[in-house]
């Protein structure tokens, strides 16, 4: 008998390179799990007005409804910028997917903070390729939500396609760096950036879980869609951590 399909719906910035493909690679073993994907125009990462509404909940709810058009067994906001808005913009978005499409829905930020809480993580260690303004909001908004950064290190670009140009070899060094400041977990912070394959390797040398921003996500689409995070094998320690 032929096991049913599960289908993750991804809500993606219009302008992401990654996220495809590497959420398309984690599942490559897991032929019964499918990933389908919704974009809405983000192209710059910044503080201002208009960078800002580049994530107005209306534009994020059309995509999502069109993702329900595919019978996906979960809708998650693949993306970040609750880091910089406020964690409560996203915990508004999950119930307003939900109310407008009947389907369980999740968020990275969130997944995030589920993830860091569980491991009982006391400093984070902070990567990304914002700008310093940005990075100090996420400090910021991430602390009044209850997860303290101790090391960061970020590139300064505002281009959201440039963040999928870093090279894996630049992030393992920022990667390195933060665990050299003294950091319990390590968290990259960007689903545009391509990191999630470093988990496996770096954490056995490092000794700290490594959550990329793709994976964290995937761990929490797959809980919520009903499916075990544990199938995913090879790409880091945090899909052993079982989610709520």
């Amino acid at each position: 008998m032929t096991s049913p399909k599960v289908r993750l719906g991804m809500l993606t910035p219009s302008s992401n390179t990654t996220l495809e493909p590497v959420t398309s690679a984690m599942l490559r073993d897991t032929p019964d799990i499918t990933a389908h994907f919704g974009r809405f125009k983000v192209t710059e990462i910044a503080l201002s007005d208009a960078a800002l509404k580049q994530f107005d909940d209306t534009e994020i709810l059309r995509a999502a409804d069109l993702l329900a058009d595919a019978k996906v067994d979960a809708i998650a906001w693949n993306g970040t910028s609750a880091s910089w808005m406020g964690l409560e913009r996203d915990e508004r978005l999950v119930a307003r997917i939900e109310a407008a499409t009947g389907i369980k829905a999740c968020t990275c930020v969130l997944a995030c903070r589920e993830l860091l809480l569980k491991l009982g993580t006391k400093r984070i260690g902070l990567v990304t390729p914002y700008t310093a303004d940005v990075q100090r909001r996420i400090g910021e908004r991430w602390g009044a939500s209850g997860l303290a950064i101790s090391a960061e290190r970020h590139l300064g670009i505002r281009d959201n396609f440039a963040f999928a140009e870093v090279s894996e070899a630049r992030v393992e060094g920022m990667i390195r760096e933060v665990h050299r400041d003294g950091c319990d977990s390590a968290v990259i912070l960007c689903t545009n950036v391509n990191a999630a394959a470093l988990a496996a390797r770096l954490e056995p040398q490092l000794g700290i879980p490594i959550l990329d921003s793709v994976a964290v996500t995937l761990w929490k689409c797959l809980a919520v869609a009903g499916a075990a995070p544990a199938r995913i094998v090879g790409w880091g320690s945090l899909f052993a951590v079982p989610a709520s």
